[in-house]
C-alpha cells in the first residue's frame, strides 16, 4: 500500500502544529500531525463502515461547513478511502443545495454541526435523492446554538467518529484512487462537476510550487472558502509541505490580519475582493499588525486589477505577489512572477510549467500574432486539467479541441510571451460590430478614488445591439459619497475610446457574488433583458 502523505508527517513530525482554528472571541482548535491523522483515520473507517451506502473508492462523500479543522479531516479522510470528495457551498439556497447533491449521487454527506438543519430539511421532506448518510461534524459555535436535537435525529454524530478505529485504513491497491469533483461557480448557468481522479501530476504541481518557493516552515493561511477550487488546492498543498495551516471559519479582514500577525503567515490564496476588503482597511488597523512575514500571495479566482496590485504591495511585502490564471477545470495555467507585477500591468504571466496554451480565433484558427487585435479563445493542454464534467459529455466536448480545453475566457499575447485576459468570451460586450472587453473598462474605472469596485457588462441597445454600462460600488471616504453617473464616465472618456465610455452608470450597495467570489454579472444584466427572447453577450 502507498504511503499516505498525512500519516508519514505524523510519524516524521507528530508533535507539530497542522491545522490550527483561532476565533476571535479567543476559542483556538490546535490539532497536531499525530491528531489530524488520528481524527483523518478515524473518520475514513466510519466511511468504510457504512458498506454499500458508505464511502469507499470511487464513492462521492460530500461536504458542507466552514473552514475548520473537521473539513481538513474528511478532505484527509476521502483520500485515504480513495473516494470523491465533493465540496458543496454553504451560501447556497435549499434549492441550489439539493441540484448539487443529487446532481452529485453522493450517499454521504460529512455536514458541519451549523448546517445540519438544512440537510434535515431536505430529508424530511424526501428530497435527497440518494444520500443515505449524514455525519454531523463538530460541535456548537460559542456564538451559534447546535443542531436542534430533532435535526439529528438519525444521523450519525461526532461520538460515532471517535468510536471508529484509529489506524489508517487498508483499500490495498486502491489507495490514492480517490479525487475530486468541485462545482463550478455557475456564473452563466446550472454548476458543473468538475470530475478530477487521482492526486495531480507530481511532476507538473511539483514544478509549480517550486516556482513559488514554498519551504515546510511556511505557515498557510486561508483566505477563502475551502469549497473552492484555489484555496483548497494550496490547502493541500501546505500539507504536502508539512506546513501548519490555519483556518478562518468565516472571513473577517482585520481578524485576517491578526492571524497573519499571531502565527507569522507566510502563504496563503486569495480572490480581489477578500484582498479589497483588507487593503481598504484604515491605516491604523491595518498599523496593528505585522504584516512582513507574508512571502508568498497566490492573487487569483478573479482577475486582480493593477490598481489593487498597487494597493497590495504598499501594504505588503512586495516580493510575495504572485499572480495566476487557472480555473476548476484546468488548473492554474499561467503565473506573474513578483518582479512582473507592475511592470506587466493587466497581465497574468507566462505559462506555468508543462502547461501548453493555444489561442483560438472566431474562424476556427490558431493565432499566431500578438497584441489586442490578435485575441482569441484560450485553450489549454496539460497533464493537471480535470477528467469530465460530471454527466454532462456534451458541454467537455463542446469545450474541447483534441486534447486542448477551454473555459471560454479571451486573450492575446504579447512581443514576450506574456498572457492578458481580456474578458470572458460569455462577458464580451458587441457594440455596433465593435468587441468590447468588460475587464479593461473596470480596470481603469477602479482607478477613480471614489471607486471601490464596478462591474461592467452589456446592456440592450436598438441602435447599436448593445451599450456599455457600469454598476458602481462607492468607496469610503468624501471622493466616495459625492460620486456621480456623470463623473463616472467624464473619467472613463479621459481614458478610454469613446465606444467603450459608459452610456449608463447605476450604484449599488456591493456587488452580487458567487461563493468563489466572481462577480454574478448574469444577476446584474437580468432586469435589463427581462422579456427579449436572446441575450447578446
Amino acid at each position: 500500500m502507498p504511503d499516505d502523505i498525512l500519516s508519514t508527517y505524523a510519524q516524521a513530525q507528530p508533535d507539530k502544529p497542522a491545522v490550527i482554528e483561532d476565533r476571535p472571541d479567543g476559542t483556538i482548535v490546535r490539532w497536531t500531525y499525530a491528531e489530524l491523522e488520528e481524527r483523518s483515520n478515524r473518520l475514513a473507517n466510519l466511511l468504510l463502515s457504512l458498506g454499500a451506502g458508505g464511502a469507499g473508492p470511487d464513492a462521492k462523500v460530500l461536504w458542507c461547513g466552514p473552514n475548520s479543522p473537521e473539513v481538513v479531516a474528511v478532505l484527509n479522510a476521502a483520500r485515504k478511502t480513495g473516494a470523491i470528495a465533493v465540496p458543496l457551498n454553504y451560501r447556497l439556497s435549499a434549492d441550489e443545495a439539493r441540484y448539487v447533491i443529487n446532481h452529485s449521487d453522493a450517499e454521504v454527506a460529512y455536514v458541519d454541526h451549523e448546517y445540519v438543519p438544512l440537510f434535515a430539511a431536505l430529508r424530511d421532506r424526501g428530497e435527497l435523492e440518494k444520500v443515505r448518510h449524514i455525519i454531523a461534524a463538530g460541535g456548537p459555535a460559542p456564538a451559534a446554538p447546535a443542531a436542534p436535537r430533532q435535526a439529528l435525529a438519525g444521523m450519525l454524530t461526532e461520538a460515532d467518529i471517535a468510536a471508529a478505529p484509529s489506524d489508517p485504513p487498508d483499500i490495498g491497491d486502491l489507495a490514492g484512487t480517490g479525487g475530486t469533483m468541485i462545482y463550478t461557480s455557475g456564473t452563466t448557468g446550472k454548476p458543473k462537476g468538475a470530475f478530477r481522479s487521482g492526486a495531480p501530476d507530481p511532476e507538473v504541481f511539483g514544478a509549480l510550487l517550486n516556482l513559488f518557493g514554498y519551504r515546510p516552515d511556511d505557515v498557510y493561511l486561508t483566505a477563502g472558502p475551502l469549497y473552492h477550487s484555489g484555496p483548497s488546492a494550496f490547502l493541500r498543498a501546505a500539507q504536502l509541505y508539512g506546513q501548519t495551516m490555519i483556518v478562518q471559519r468565516k472571513f473577517d479582514a482585520e481578524d485576517w490580519l491578526r492571524l497573519v500577525d499571531t502565527y507569522q503567515a507566510s502563504s496563503t490564496f486569495a480572490a480581489p475582493a477578500v484582498m479589497r476588503m483588507i487593503c481598504a482597511l484604515p491605516k491604523e488597523i491595518k498599523d496593528r499588525y505585522d504584516r512582513s512575514t507574508m512571502r508568498v500571495m497566490i492573487a487569483n479566482a478573479a482577475p486582480w486589477s493593477y490598481e489593487l496590485k498597487k494597493r497590495y504591495v504598499a501594504d505588503f511585502p512586495p516580493g510575495s505577489l504572485f499572480e495566476i490564471y487557472g480555473s476548476t477545470e484546468l488548473g492554474v495555467d499561467t503565473v506573474l512572477l513578483p518582479e512582473d507585477q507592475l511592470r506587466k500591468p493587466g497581465s497574468c504571466g507566462k505559462p506555468a510549467p508543462g502547461i501548453e496554451i493555444m489561442l483560438v480565433g472566431a474562424d476556427g484558427n490558431r493565432i499566431t500574432g500578438t497584441g489586442p487585435e490578435h485575441a482569441g479563445e484560450v485553450f489549454v493542454r496539460s497533464n493537471v486539467m480535470f477528467d469530465a464534467y460530471y454527466k454532462n459529455d456534451a458541454s467537455y466536448a463542446a469545450n474541447s479541441r483534441g486534447d486542448f480545453h477551454t473555459v471560454g475566457d479571451i486573450a492575446y499575447w504579447d512581443d514576450e510571451g506574456y498572457l492578458y485576459i481580456c474578458d470572458r468570451k460569455s462577458d464580451m460586450i458587441i457594440s455596433g460590430g465593435m468587441n468590447v472587453y468588460p475587464a479593461e473598462i473596470e480596470a481603469v474605472l477602479e482607478q477613480h478614488p471614489g471607486i471601490y469596485e464596478t462591474a461592467v457588462f452589456g446592456i440592450p441597445s436598438e441602435q447599436w445591439g448593445e451599450v456599455v454600462h457600469a454598476t458602481v460600488v462607492r468607496s469610503a471616504g468624501a471622493a466616495g459619497a459625492s460620486l456621480t453617473g456623470a463623473e463616472v464616465t467624464a473619467f472613463a472618456r479621459e481614458h478610454l475610446a469613446g465606444y467603450k465610455v459608459p452610456r449608463s452608470v447605476d450604484f449599488a450597495a456591493e456587488l452580487p457574488r458567487t461563493g468563489s467570489g466572481k462577480v454574478l454579472k448574469r444577476q446584474l444584466r437580468a432586469p435589463y433583458w427581462a422579456g427579449r427572447g436572446a441575450q447578446v453577450g
